[in-house]
C-alpha cells in the first residue's frame, strides 16, 4: 500500500505542476480544459499566470515533502490542499461551466487527493512498522 500511495503522491505533485506549466506557457490553450468559456483576455489575462504559478508551487511542495521522506506533512498538506479543488468546481458551476465538468474534474480531483492524504496520514512511520534486527547474544 505504501508503493501505491508514493506513487499516488508523486502524481499528485506532477499533474499540477504539468498543469501550472500550461497555464504559464498557453494560457488560453490550456484554459479550455478547466471548464470556464470565455476566458479573460488582455490585460486581465495576468490571471493564468497567477493560476500557473499556484499550481506549480503546489505540487512542487507535495513533491518536496515527498522526497523529504515527511510523508505525515505532505498528507497534511494535501489535506489542506483539497478545498482547491473544490471551490474550482464551484467557480465552474457559478460561472457558467457543465455539471459534467465540476463533478468530473474538480470534484473527482478533490475527492481522490483527500484520498491519498488519508492514506498518507494514516501511515505508520518506518521505525514503528520495520522489524528489529536480533542483536546475537554474547558468551
Amino acid at each position: 500500500m505504501r508503493r501505491f500511495t508514493t506513487v499516488l503522491t508523486v502524481l499528485l505533485g506532477l499533474f499540477p505542476v504539468s498543469f501550472g506549466l500550461q497555464y504559464v506557457l498557453d494560457g488560453p490553450g490550456a484554459a479550455a480544459g478547466f471548464g470556464i468559456d470565455p476566458w479573460p483576455t488582455g490585460v486581465a489575462a495576468g490571471y493564468f499566470a497567477v493560476k500557473g504559478i499556484r499550481d506549480m508551487v503546489l505540487g512542487l511542495n507535495f513533491l518536496v515533502l515527498l522526497a523529504l521522506g515527511q510523508r505525515r506533512a505532505a498528507g497534511i498538506l494535501m489535506a489542506v490542499a483539497v478545498p482547491i479543488a473544490f471551490t474550482d468546481a464551484i467557480v465552474v458551476l457559478t460561472h457558467g461551466g457543465s455539471l459534467a465538468t465540476a463533478l468530473g474534474i474538480h470534484v473527482l480531483t478533490g475527492l481522490i487527493v483527500l484520498a491519498d492524504a488519508w492514506l498518507l496520514l494514516r501511515e505508520r512511520p518506518a521505525a514503528e512498522t520495520s522489524h528489529p534486527t536480533p542483536v546475537p547474544a554474547h558468551s
